[in-house]
């Protein structure tokens, strides 16, 4: 049987967790060293050199590889189908051309209270921020 490794370091539990789920999925055991500890004193984060997930050995390039396919097409895992029935703007991201778009209100409400209406938009799947 293999030795545990250290494969990865987070400041966070959420994204050390992410990422042994994905590992998980797809075949690979990981580990989570120092969750609760950091987690119940953060200023110890530097000192035990972070969250830390840890694989076995013999999957370290497997594991690598995994989060790196991960990483890369995480940006295109919300390319479906760019159709709504009815919906609320009749025009299309001109990036993407989804209509899965949404009205930024940020810079014109007050305390979560939209005062003006905003002529800006985010599309949900690629994140272009354009006016109409």
């Amino acid at each position: 049987m293999s030795n545990l490794v250290r494969f990865k370091f987070y400041e966070t539990a959420l994204e050390a967790n992410r990422d042994k789920q994905i590992l998980a999925e797809n075949g690979v055991n990981g580990f989570i060293a120092n969750e609760q500890l950091i987690q119940s004193d953060w200023l110890l984060s530097q000192a035990v050199g972070g969250i830390q997930l840890q694989v076995f050995e013999d999957d370290l390039e497997k594991a690598k590889q995994i989060l790196q396919d991960y990483n890369d097409n995480e940006a295109y895992s919300l390319e479906v189908e760019h159709t709504i029935k009815d919906p609320a703007f009749d025009f299309v991201c001109p990036k993407c051309g989804s209509n899965h778009i949404y009205r930024d209100d940020r810079a014109t409400s007050f305390f979560g209270i939209s005062i003006l209406s905003s002529q800006k938009f985010i599309c949900y799947y690629c994140g272009n921020e354009f006016t109409h």
